[in-house]
């Protein structure tokens, strides 16, 4: 699972000074790439500025926070016996998980403050509930031995460029075939989307097979809400794409970042971002670019433009 906000392990910044006033951290360029920051760049060069170089601030969402309650139910409920593994012990694990959750990352508590009877709090429990128990309709989690769950792989591709990320869950059959599974708290998207999908498994795909040597027999998503499963299987060629995408997208950010010009691509999703006050296209300036920059060059007012590739 990646998030939708800033990953757990910044890429490519390092912190500096100790958290003592005055002190300013010491920022580096990026020297890693994720699923979710490769998404960020290709839906708006700018914002994976903000996130990955400036590490600005990112108020929780509602929905964000709830996947990652549910992710953490999934994850904990294969620590029971197969035979306990049931739709009402899991959904048992929410409070637990959420006390924890708030425990680990206080700012989420922020979500319910104006709640004083705590009316909007138990709705959004109950959700987190109703999407648990839509699990149980689409897989069998008594028939299920996870090899890894929540793994945390990283790997170096021949170019240098470190590709990482969280995998949901990874089984492995007795035969030794590999499904990478991935749990979405959102809907299915339409068939016109589902390649942008899938991106992010056929990128886990890819860094299982540079590590392992082993292409995965199956990727599979399960959407929780709307109870559907899209699976892919995929083979060699698919992942090489993947790596060439991969490859050219990891230039234009290296570009970017030796140029300082990060330019925002404007979509409908820009009515969620949590930086238009500091995004030219609401009329905001971005912070002082933290890195130097190398003198401008002919060709270079396009940079930093990485659509979809």
């Amino acid at each position: 699972m990646e998030s939708s906000g800033v990953d757990s392990v910044p890429e490519g910044v390092s912190g500096g000074g100790g958290g003592a006033e005055g002190v300013a951290r010491v920022v580096v360029g990026p020297s890693s790439l994720s699923p979710s920051r490769a998404s960020d760049f290709m839906r708006c060069p700018l914002l994976y500025r903000f996130r990955v170089i400036d590490r600005l601030p990112e108020k929780p969402s509602e929905a964000a926070t709830r996947g990652t309650l549910v992710h953490a139910v999934l994850e904990r409920l294969f620590d029971a016996p197969a035979a306990e593994r049931t739709a009402p012990a899991a959904k048992s694990l929410i409070p637990g998980q959420w006390d924890r959750l708030r425990e680990s990352r206080p700012e989420v508590s922020e979500l319910f403050e104006g709640d004083p009877e705590g009316e909007r709090l138990a709705r959004w429990l109950g959700e987190a509930e109703r999407l648990v128990e839509r699990w149980f309709s689409l897989e069998d989690p008594t028939r299920l031995e996870p090899a890894e769950r929540e793994l945390f792989v990283e790997t170096e591709l021949e170019s240098g460029l470190r590709l990482r990320g969280i995998i949901d869950r990874v089984d492995v059959a007795p035969t030794g075939e590999v499904r990478i599974v991935d749990y979405k708290t959102g809907k299915a998207p339409r068939p016109e989307y589902a390649e942008e999908a899938l991106f992010q498994m056929k990128f886990y795909a890819l860094v299982v097979w540079r590590l392992k040597r082993v292409v995965p027999r199956r990727l599979q998503l399960v959407y929780l809400g709307s109870g559907d499963v899209l699976t892919y299987d995929p083979v060699p060629a698919d992942l090489e794409r993947v790596e060439r995408k991969l490859l050219a997208l990891w230039a234009a950010i290296r570009e970017a970042t030796e140029s300082g010009v990060w330019r925002p691509r404007p979509t409908k999703l820009c009515g969620w971002c949590d930086h238009q006050a500091v995004c030219p296209e609401f009329g905001g300036t971005p912070p002082p670019y933290p890195l130097a920059v190398r003198a401008a060059e002919s060709g270079a007012e396009g940079a930093g433009r990485m659509g979809p590739v």
